[in-house]
């Protein structure tokens, strides 16, 4: 897996790296105009982020080299945030509505990508060696952390998810916390030039909403596995692989699944393209993206179909003398 290709020139945005040498370099330049806390108290930042966000939507968060990936990119988006806490030290927001936009906003989008991105690495670092059994039990047990960290913040994330304001001057300005307010004692070692505590509750809520994404999509691929590795089984007598392009395959299984041919119509659509990817040995990556681009042909949509037909016919026109 690769962020960029192998001989390729690209200029990535601030805070990722090219992680293909074994020490990761950033690859932009350093120039001593550029100041990230200014993007950040500007329109810049919105672009700032998304262009970090489209960079990490490349990575193949589900491939052998997440490890490697992540330690990248929390090590460059950990410089961002130094760099940031260097800044506020002697920086004086405008106005107190600044001050809650960087705390309330700003910062834990950064922040949150960081803690995201450092919990996958601790978590596949910690997944233990065994059965797809184990490796599921270890995953949910992540989930149910993620629901423990919900149940002890529930008046927060009531209050930050309703995107209520009230009570913002005393979550998100410095030095204005009201004791009785804090769930959280850790808050009060934080550095209090560069944190009201709660900036880092909302980065943890931003972070745990993108980590329960991910683990539902590794159990989704696990069960996805132990689906093909059954399949595999009770296909070992045979011996059939796909020589057809992919697109082909999954056309055929959308088909086979239209058709309501299987199962009495019960088969899912999942259970279908699993049985053609360990039946006939091929994978089949994102097979409804294929089928979007399937279904946006111009010509015939249904080609490898189309195709299927005019071999049947003509073979049974040979037949026939």
């Amino acid at each position: 897996m690769r962020i960029i290709p192998e001989h390729s020139t690209y200029i990535l945005p601030i805070g990722l790296v090219d992680i293909r040498k074994e020490k990761p370099k950033v690859l932009i330049h350093q120039d001593s105009d550029i100041n990230i806390f200014k993007i950040m108290i500007n329109e810049d930042f919105d672009k700032l982020l998304s262009e970090i966000d489209v960079e990490i939507a490349k990575i193949d968060l589900y491939g052998n080299d997440i490890i490697e990936t992540s330690l990248s990119i929390v090590r460059h988006l950990q410089g961002i945030i130094t760099e940031l806490r260097n800044e506020l030290q002697t920086y004086t927001f405008p106005t107190q509505e600044d001050e809650i936009r960087f705390f309330k906003s700003q910062k834990p989008e950064l922040l949150g990508r960081l803690l995201y991105f450092h919990k996958i690495c601790r978590i596949e670092m910690q997944c233990p060696n065994g059965s797809n059994e184990v490796i599921r039990k270890h995953l949910i047990a992540e989930l149910d952390n993620l629901t423990y960290f919900f149940n002890r913040n529930l008046d927060f994330y009531q209050y930050y998810r309703s995107h209520s304001t009230m009570y913002d001057k005393y979550y998100f300005v410095r030095g204005k916390a009201d004791i009785r307010l804090c769930a959280d004692s850790a808050q009060f070692d934080k550095d209090p030039n560069f944190s009201t505590g709660y900036d880092y509750t909302v980065a943890k809520i931003l972070a745990n909403e993108m980590l329960r994404i991910y683990l539902n999509q590794r159990l989704q691929l696990l069960e996805k596995k132990q689906q093909a590795n059954n399949i595999k089984v009770s296909l070992s007598d045979f011996k059939l692989k796909w020589t057809g392009t992919k697109s082909e395959a999954i056309e055929w299984g959308y088909g086979l699944f239209a058709a309501k041919t299987l199962n009495y119509g019960n088969a899912t659509i999942k259970e279908v393209m699993a049985f053609i990817e360990a039946a006939f040995d091929i994978e089949l990556g994102d097979y409804y993206r294929t089928y979007l681009s399937l279904k946006n042909r111009k010509k015939d949509r249904t080609a490898f179909f189309t195709f299927i037909v005019e071999q049947l016919q003509k073979r049974m026109d040979d037949d026939d003398f």
